[in-house]
């Protein structure tokens, strides 16, 4: 048996699988801003998944930023409290076996490649568009981490081919300008539509009414969806994938799958031939669930 942890800023969630069979689910809420009660709150989620089982299983972890290869501490979390903490160690501790810990996004990934939307790709790029903006890469249902730990930081690279208006950008708490993340999270949407129509309104509403025929709408969605086909025709030209997953909240808006790849056709790279780009875009299988699933699967099936 498998167990998936997936520990956000405002909830934990925890998953058991029996293959690709869910046998037990549970969320709590995250206890924010104290590492000892999170440390505690994990052993707790990890032992009623255990219960309600009957067995004991590996356990995985997504969290939201990485471990640094050089210290083993968390680095890059926007859950501040996890900030240097030797976060591994101390659960492997707690919970008396080994822990396997990698980014949210890249937990994201492995679950749609080991049995979500991209099953079977050899290379699988998953996207998180919500509040943030991240990705991570699956290589034969493996994560692909890098020296740095940072393999499919995508959010944080700039925007290319940027248009007037669209250079130097927005700032970023990264504390760079005109990031991806800027402009394709759910908050970017909602910045560009306010821009234009002096509204402040969330995103999946902003695509509801583009769909109901508003115009300043469906000027913002546009908008959105030209700047989502540059970033990732950069992500194809670089990597190119088998397949491009999407998944958070703003992966809901299905006109995205249509639009989008036929706009990245403009910027990837086919000099002298007339090419229509093969890589698929596709809506995750396991929506909110892919996370945790794949933080499961950070132990594979062969694992002994």
């Amino acid at each position: 048996m498998r167990i998936g942890i997936d520990l956000g800023g405002t909830k934990i969630e925890g998953i058991a699988l029996d293959g690709s069979r869910e046998v037990a689910r549970k969320r709590i809420d995250t206890p924010r801003d104290h590492y000892a009660a999170t440390l505690d709150a994990i052993a707790a989620l990890v032992g009623d998944l255990e219960r309600t089982a009957g067995t004991r299983g590996t356990v995985g972890v997504g969290i939201p930023g990485t471990l640094s290869p050089e210290s083993g501490l968390v680095k890059n979390a926007n859950s501040t409290w996890l900030l240097g903490r030797p976060l591994k160690v101390d659960l492997e501790r707690v919970l008396d076996r080994e822990v396997r810990i990698a980014n949210d996004a890249n937990c994201f990934a492995v679950s749609e490649a080991t049995d979500g939307a991209a099953q079977g790709a050899s290379v699988v790029f998953g996207v998180i568009v919500g509040t943030g903006t991240g990705a991570g890469i699956a290589v034969h249902g493996r994560i692909l981490t890098g020296p740095n730990g940072i393999a499919g930081e995508w959010g944080h690279n700039p925007l290319p081919w940027p248009d007037g208006d669209e250079f130097p950008g927005p700032s970023c708490y990264c504390g760079k300008r005109g990031c991806i993340e800027t402009f394709l999270s759910g908050p970017g949407l909602t910045r560009d539509h306010e821009a234009r129509s002096g509204q402040r309104v969330a995103a999946l509403d902003i695509a509801a009414r583009a769909a109901a025929g508003d115009a300043i709408a469906e000027q913002a969605m546009a908008s959105y969806e030209r700047r989502m086909a540059k970033a990732l025709a950069g992500v194809i030209n670089l990597l190119d994938p088998d397949v491009i997953v999407l998944g958070g909240g703003l992966s809901n808006i299905t006109r995205l799958y249509q639009h989008v790849p036929r706009l990245w056709s403009a910027h990837i790279f086919s000099a002298g031939v007339a090419d229509t780009a093969r890589t698929p875009l596709v809506p995750a299988r396991h929506g909110d669930a892919s996370g945790v699933r794949g933080a499961a699967w950070l132990f594979p099936r062969n694992h002994d």
